[in-house]
């Protein structure tokens, strides 16, 4: 049964609440981030300005895949983390 897109945005939310909490996460997370980001951004239900959102938050994934130290690119990232948090409770 596919997840609704209320329940992707929810599971998205919580590993990037976890990522800026933990400041720690894994590759597979960030895939998994990768697979949601896409799901939801062919849905027409999405706003046009979550989608620029989403688009963040995939670079922040593909980087997280390819990073050599994934901790310091969560590091890196916490103000971002802490904003798309924000912007996803306000959709």
């Amino acid at each position: 049964m596919p997840l609704s897109h209320e329940h992707q945005m929810s599971l998205l939310k919580d590993i990037l609440t976890n990522h800026q909490s933990d400041c720690c996460g894994s590759v597979s997370e960030c895939e998994q981030v990768e697979r949601l980001v896409k799901s939801l951004m062919i849905n027409m239900d999405i706003d046009s300005n979550v989608k620029t959102i989403l688009t963040e938050i995939y670079e922040y994934s593909q980087g997280g895949i390819g990073a050599s130290d994934l901790d310091a690119h969560i590091t890196t990232h916490q103000d971002n983390l802490s904003q798309w948090v924000d912007d996803i409770d306000q959709y």
